[in-house]
């Protein structure tokens, strides 16, 4: 059982709103929605992987290159292949491609410097979502009601 008032607890709760839909709820009441990919826009399980992986690291990567200049792009893109083999269902060959473009200057020409390393800090050390991937992490399933 986890320790629900530690500050390191991260949690989400996810309520079934349609057939094979879903709404997911986090602690600050934020709302996204996910599903199969059928013919409803939303997002699934394997894109919100995609997301959260690029989110985490595009998030490092500006901390560290916007502390003297914004950028004037900001694109990153996220990719897998979904396979199928021994292991079962699992994506390969995963990706993340930044885009990011600074004004011409000095600080520009510092923040351009910094984007390398900062993909790399985030890769190697600093984005809990990457690391854990690259890890790997149990997953503990329980079934709290059976009626």
């Amino acid at each position: 059982m986890t320790d629900e008032t530690s500050p390191d607890l991260r949690s989400v709760e996810l309520t079934r709103i349609g057939h094979a839909r879903f709404k997911a709820t986090n602690a600050r009441g934020g709302e996204t929605f996910f599903g199969t990919g059928g013919e409803d826009p939303d997002f699934t399980p394997v894109e919100l992987l995609l997301v959260a992986i690029a989110g985490c690291s595009a998030l490092d990567v500006e901390a560290i290159t916007h502390k003297r200049v914004s950028s004037t792009t900001y694109d990153v893109h996220a990719e897998g292949r979904k396979v199928r083999d021994e292991h079962g269902n699992h994506l390969v060959d995963l990706r993340v491609t930044f885009d990011v473009r600074f004004p011409d200057g000095p600080d520009g020409d510092a923040a351009r410097e910094r984007v390398q390393g900062a993909m790399e800090m985030s890769r190697d050390r600093l984005c809990t979502v990457a690391r854990t991937v690259q890890l790997g992490a149990a997953i503990d399933y329980e079934q709290v009601s059976r009626s």
